[in-house]
């Protein structure tokens, strides 16, 4: 698959995701403490998420990288916009900010009910 038609993928499914995160493994099945720790993160929020497995797929990688100038993973878009990862968001949530988005993003949804873990 040449670069062009990878790009034209990634931009298909950030467009029909409105949370979309790139990482090592799956949702049911993360590999990588970064992913899991992606993933937890907006397990908290209630909003619907994807997961997209990128670990074997270096092409996907090499051009996700060059999209979006961030080297590592996980990658988050989030609305059709590039975040980066909880290094970027955990402050954007401590301030409201991701709040702010993630309502634009839903409009119309009620904020869910945050997620509570007692494990």
């Amino acid at each position: 698959m040449s670069a062009d038609a990878i790009r034209q993928e990634i931009e298909h499914e950030v467009a029909n995701n409105a949370i979309l995160v790139y990482g090592k493994g799956t949702k049911q099945m993360p590999r990588c403490g970064f992913t899991l720790e992606t993933i937890e993160f907006f397990k908290r929020f209630g909003y619907p998420f994807e997961v997209v497995d990128v670990l074997e797929n270096m092409p996907k990688r090499e051009v996700l990288a060059q999209m979006t100038d961030w080297p590592t993973l996980p990658k988050v878009f989030i609305g059709g916009t590039f975040y980066g990862d909880t290094d970027i968001l955990g402050p954007m949530a401590e301030n409201g900010e991701l709040k702010a988005i993630l309502a634009k993003v839903f409009p119309g949804v009620p904020e869910p009910a945050p997620v509570i873990n007692l494990h």
